[in-house]
């Protein structure tokens, strides 16, 4: 190894190392309790020679990190362009039912900066069938046990909770801050308010709706639609509940992470959308 020094980035801090210098090195000398390392977002080799202007991530596994550490293995697993971007963003998600609580929980695995979380409900049994709320939260407001729940993943993430009926006078305000809004409530005519009041008060905000989830079969017939400029409908915008075909965790599930995929494409103008 010559005596020359290059500069690398470890757990998202600059530092200045030996040219050549093999991670397990650099780990013995900064953590030497890591025993996950990983290079550019991917698990290395201990052996492994760094080169000028490499990402690496030291960890611990089953020690809960520090914010620093938490924030440099989110940005290992997405790459730091995205993280970025995601951490800068504010989320909005009207309803925290089956849809609404499982889009907030993808989007603070995102490593989303902040969300906006809105509901009146309180959590019951029946909600368990297909919610991501477990028996310990029954009777709670769903905001508080959202928060709880989210935190319990990702502790530094903003949430700003309102526990309302949402309507017309209310959604502008509560939202306003939102880069994109994801509507997740239950009835037909409010799912509708809810858009339309977006279009008319926030019109430069995204904002995706979902309809048609109820029962189980194909799991291709969810699909996302774009109804204008910035408005996107998901589901198969035909099954609704009825006998025999009540709501289920799979299909609800499977509309809420394409809600939450396409948050992500929005805020990072993928031009993989082509809708």
């Amino acid at each position: 190894m010559s005596g020359r020094m290059m500069i690398v980035l470890v757990n998202e801090r600059s530092q200045s190392v030996p040219f050549g210098i093999t991670v397990e090195k650099l780990r013995d000398q900064v953590k030497p309790d890591a025993d996950l390392l990983m290079i550019n977002s991917f698990p290395s080799r201990p052996d492994t020679n760094l080169k000028e202007g490499d990402k690496v991530v030291l960890i611990r596994r089953g020690k809960i990190p520090k914010a620093d550490e938490l924030e440099a293995v989110m940005v290992a697993r997405h790459t730091p362009g995205v993280h970025a971007r995601m951490k800068e963003s504010t989320v909005g998600i009207g309803g925290l039912g089956g849809l609404g609580s499982t889009v907030a929980m993808a989007l603070t695995r995102l490593g989303i900066g902040t969300l906006i979380l809105a509901d009146f409900d309180l959590v019951e049994s029946s909600n368990l069938n297909r919610q991501q709320y477990a028996i310990k939260h029954i009777g709670m407001a769903k905001t508080d046990a959202m928060a709880q729940i989210l935190e319990s993943i990702n502790p530094y993430l903003q949430v700003v909770s309102h526990n309302v009926i949402l309507g017309r006078k209310n959604i502008p305000e509560l939202f306003q801050t939102a880069d994109v809004i994801v509507e997740c409530l239950d009835l037909a005519e409010s799912k509708a308010m809810f858009i339309q009041t977006i279009a008319e008060f926030l019109p430069e905000t995204y904002v995706i709706g979902a309809s048609g989830l109820a029962g189980y079969g194909d799991s291709n017939s969810i699909q996302t639609i774009r109804l204008g400029e910035k408005i996107f409908m998901v589901g198969d915008l035909v099954k609704g509940v009825e006998s025999g075909r009540g709501v289920m965790a799979p299909r609800v599930g499977i509309a809420a992470h394409h809600q939450a995929n396409l948050v992500a494409s929005l805020l990072m103008d993928s031009e993989d959308l082509k809708l």
